[in-house]
């Protein structure tokens, strides 16, 4: 299934209907859907695909040579070996002097570890051949930093040549629940709580649930993430040894944000580390988008603020170091049940707290301009010594949008709407400015609050209205 990516396709599309030759560049983390992307956009192109895997330069040099002869109509080929980049480079360049021809090099940085000297050799090429034919070259990768310190930092040998570049992030919230039709909203919720907006971990589920109509989202849970041969069982450790050198000391970063520990000091004790050092390892997981920190959206100075949080950014990391790395030993002894019963169940209203906050967040963010044709200028949440609120808004009128998010197992009432108002004194002047009020509830308001939003114009936010 191929979900959005409507802006990406679209960009792309442009680029290949120009008639010059276009140098691009798409990185992003495994298994976010760059392959698919680029799949969806060479279909019904004159195109050629490569995918390199861990081999050494000839034999990637033989894959791509029988790669060209299946897909270009070249007798010239049936005789031809390219023996190096530049032979297969330049053959690509002349195939592309009439014609466009896409050509792709997905996991880029397998190639470069036989060869480390490509980025210099794509350069020369390009300055010599690329640039004056209609070739489209597109090199890929999932190693986050390779991509971004080899080929797009300033000191790579391709700096400059690029004509554009992409890194191609998770799904939202609401773009995750198309993976999930015949979900209640709230289960999509949970399913996004858990997978986050990784396509293909939400592939992963959805095609379960299509062979099997009775897999309810539990089992998933049990079959995928709970069982030593389930697809995520271990996705965790994979995607830290691709991206990182150290992966023990950041897992253990990783774990200790789980647990409870979100400010330095409190990440530094728990791991064992300076604050120095740690602060370093937390840059490294900030730019891979594995962690952020989150500081109130009224500080001036949010670089310099000491109300700092850390938190794991990706759902599906934050899941498995909360749920299934501290119950390891239970389930490779066979007791997905017990660890599902006894240690998911009681502990996931709590988990998918924070989670519908930030969804509430991704809404006001992404969607909400679509029902008032009013866009805000900032999003965010507020904290201080006596109070919490977790949407705060900046608006470009001026006025200001306060909202609570409730993950509750029964309906809202005008208590939480009554604690609202009250936390919306208590912030700086300058953000009390036209407040409105907004209240986000999983399992819906009472009668009383209902009636009392109608006259007062307070926002009430279901589940499926997220949707």
């Amino acid at each position: 299934m191929f979900f959005d990516r409507h802006q990406e396709l679209a960009a792309l599309e442009r680029m290949f209907q120009s008639k010059v030759a276009e140098f691009f560049v798409l990185y992003g983390r495994r298994r976010v859907g760059k392959t698919e992307l680029l799949t969806q956009f060479c279909k019904d192109k004159r195109s050629i695909y490569f995918l390199a895997s861990q081999l050494k330069e000839r034999d990637h040099l033989q894959q791509l040579t029988e790669t060209a002869r299946h897909l270009l109509d070249d007798p010239l080929l049936q005789s031809l070996v390219f023996d190096d980049w530049e032979t297969a480079l330049i053959y690509f360049a002349q195939q592309a002097q009439e014609e466009r021809l896409i050509l792709v090099l997905d996991e880029f940085q397998y190639l470069c570890e036989d060869n480390a000297a490509l980025p210099s050799l794509i350069q020369r090429f390009w300055d010599l051949h690329g640039k004056n034919s209609k070739l489209f070259l597109i090199l890929c990768g999932s190693q986050v930093s390779f991509m971004e310190q080899e080929v797009l930092a300033e000191r790579s040998p391709l700096y400059g040549r690029r004509s554009g570049q992409l890194r191609l992030m998770p799904l939202s919230y609401r773009d995750s629940g198309y993976f999930f039709s015949e979900y209640f909203a709230k289960e999509k919720l949970i399913a996004y709580g858990i997978l986050g907006g990784i396509p293909a971990y939400l592939n992963q589920f959805a095609l379960r649930s299509s062979n099997d109509s009775q897999r309810t989202l539990e089992q998933h849970i049990k079959d995928e993430l709970l069982t030593p041969q389930g697809y995520l069982f271990d996705e965790v450790n994979f995607l830290l040894r691709t991206e990182l050198r150290e992966p023990r000391t950041y897992a253990s970063l990783l774990h200790a944000i789980a647990d409870g520990a979100t400010r330095l000091n409190e990440i530094s004790q728990r791991v064992g580390l300076d604050a120095t050092n740690v602060n370093k390892y937390l840059s490294v997981l900030r730019e891979l988008g594995l962690v952020k920190r989150e500081t109130p959206v009224t500080d001036r100075a949010p670089q310099k603020s000491k109300k700092g949080l850390y938190k794991i950014a990706d759902n599906y990391v934050k899941f498995w170091f909360r749920f299934v790395l501290p119950n390891r030993s239970l389930i490779e002894s066979g007791n997905a049940d017990l660890v599902y019963e006894e240690m998911i169940v009681p502990n996931l209203s709590h988990y998918m707290g924070e989670i519908f906050e930030d969804v509430c967040r991704q809404y006001i963010s992404l969607y909400w301009a679509e029902k008032l044709k009013l866009a805000p200028k900032q999003v965010g949440a507020h904290w201080a010594t006596s109070i919490e609120i977790d949407v705060l808004t900046e608006n470009v009128d001026g006025s200001h949008w306060f909202g609570e998010c409730k993950w509750w197992n029964a309906p809202v009432g005008e208590n939480v709407l009554n604690h609202l108002i009250e936390n919306a004194t208590k912030v700086t002047d300058q953000w009390k400015r036209n407040p409105r009020y907004i209240l986000f509830s999983a399992n819906g308001f009472t009668d009383a609050l209902k009636r009392r939003s109608e006259k007062e114009g307070v926002f009430l936010i279901e589940a499926k209205d997220l949707f």
